[in-house]
Parts: structure tokens; sequence; C-alpha cells
């Protein structure tokens, strides 16, 4: 038998990457606007943040993104009222795939912030900078950067554009997946039911009993869907909700420490700065000079 390859054809291919940044803001931060000739996203990942594209102003809200093109003047400034949450990554591609981002603001689904977050996940360990400097024009490469991590990244960066603008245009999915069955949507909406159900009650002393109470779901099935969908146990998801409120206050700067503490429902200041430092590797005074540190344009 004589076999007759097939070539495979790229759509939409990243040449070069420039920068992929993580930004948790304050409600003050402004950065200056920039042109430069290659694309740009951002998307809001909580909150909301002012966008200028060269002469259109747009409030960009939580799970949005908006696309600059190559040469479009662009800037971002908080808007006050949020200390938003944004990932901003931007990189080379000379597609014709890519003109269908040009001027438009999506909103991104389940299976997109999954792949930004393998992104940000692979950014970190494959370069030496931090994720959260927005000042940073190069990334330099880790050294001992994992296996793969650097085509990685190039191929969920693909896949993300890919997704999103199949969606768009076409209505369809590109999961790679068979049509989920009736028990795992069930299971997504029980996720979705218990989270904001967690969100409406972060001051609150919860217990796992108290959750299974209030949610109408058993003990042991709660603490397999959380494991299999976030990689942590209920009770631990919960206090790292807490601990992204209290930072989001933080960056407010409305509310002191103490009043932080008391208003997420915590039995004193030092559990407060104990479990706030477990989670991110910083107490929430060091956590607020760094982020006054980004917000002056004076991060190290």
């Amino acid at each position: 038998m004589e076999y007759k390859n097939v070539r495979l054809s790229s759509t939409i291919c990243i040449n070069n990457l420039y920068t992929i940044h993580y930004f948790e803001y304050m409600n003050t931060f402004s950065f200056i606007g920039e042109r430069h000739d290659f694309w740009e996203f951002c998307y809001a990942d909580k909150g909301e943040v002012g966008i200028t594209a060269e002469n259109n102003y747009m409030i960009l809200k939580k799970g949005e993104i908006v696309f600059h093109q190559p040469n479009e003047y662009h800037n971002v400034t908080a808007t006050g009222l949020s200390a938003p949450n944004l990932v901003v990554i931007s990189f080379e591609c000379k597609s014709p795939a890519m003109n269908f981002f040009r001027g438009k603001v999506l909103h991104i689904d389940e299976v997109e912030r999954s792949l930004l977050a393998n992104i940000a996940v692979e950014a970190k360990n494959c370069f030496l900078e931090r994720l959260d400097d927005p000042y940073q024009t190069e990334m330099l490469k880790n050294p001992e950067r994992p296996f793969g991590s650097e085509q990685l990244i190039k191929l969920y960066l693909e896949q993300f554009l890919l997704h999103l603008a199949r969606r768009y245009q076409f209505g369809t999915a590109m999961d790679g997946q068979i049509p989920k069955v009736t028990k795992s949507r069930n299971e997504k909406e029980i996720f979705q039911h218990v989270v904001d159900y967690l969100d409406k009650n972060l001051s609150a002393h919860l217990t796992i009993e108290q959750i299974c109470r209030d949610t109408l779901t058993g003990r042991s099935q709660l603490q397999r869907i959380f494991r299999e969908r976030s990689g942590l146990g209920i009770m631990e998801y919960f206090f790292r909700l807490k601990v992204e409120a209290a930072k989001e206050m933080i960056r407010m700067s409305q509310l002191n420490f103490t009043q932080i503490s008391e208003r997420l429902g915590y039995s004193s200041i030092h559990y407060f700065s104990r479990q706030f430092k477990k989670t991110t590797g910083m107490t929430p005074s060091e956590y607020a000079s760094s982020i006054k540190a980004l917000s002056n344009g004076s991060f190290k």
C-alpha cells in the first residue's frame, strides 16, 4: 500500500510572544497609553476597568475581553468602583484570521477561561519575571523551565483564539470532546450553585454540614465535585474565596485590616493574617505595600 501524506495548515499561528501578565490593580490605578506593532488583548477576570482604544472609551466588565490590533493606541484605567484583576497578553500573529478580532469586545466561556489559566501556569514556570509587573517589557526564559512549556503556551494561546473565533462566528465549540452527559451538566450546575452560595456567605462561619444542608448536597458528592473541578476541598475553596475578597478590599483602600477581618467573619485579626499569608505567601501589610508599589510604578 502506498500512503500519501496530508499537510496540515494553521489557521492562526502565533509567531512571537511579548508579554503575559496577570494584574491585581488598585481602584486608582492608571496605565499610560501606548501603541505597538503587535496584537494585545485585555481580559477582565474580576471587577471592571476603563479601556481606551484610539478615540473610543469603554467599560470592560467581568468576563469580557477586548482586542487591540497592531499600532492601535490603547490604555487602561481603573474606574474607582472596583479593584480589578486583568489578564493582558501581547503577541505577534500575521494570520489573516486575526481580522475577526479587530475592534471586538467579547465574552469568554468556561473553556476559554481555563485555557487562559493554563497559559498563566506555564508562563509562571517558563519565565523568570513575575507576571504582575505592568511595566515589564521583556520576558526572560527560565533556564530550568519545564519540558515543552514554550510550546504549550503557544498551543494554548492558539487554541484560545480558535475556540473564541469559532464560537462567535459559527456558534460551535471545539473542545475535542463528546457532548457532555446529563450527569456532567448537573455536577457543573451543583458546583456553580455552591460557589454562588459561598460568595453570598463570605462573612459567615460555615461548616461542611451547613453548606450541605443549605445547598441540598451530600457531603461525599460535594467534596468530590470540588476536588474534580477546582483541585481543592470545599472548605479550602471557601477560605480562598475569603482571601480573594480580602485582597480586593485591600486594593480598594477603604477599610483597615481589622475591619476587613471582621467583614469576612474572622474570629481575630491574627487568624486572618495567618490564613492570608498561608494562601498568598505575604502578610496583608506586605500585599498592600506590593500593590501600592505597582500603582506608583516603583515595582521591583
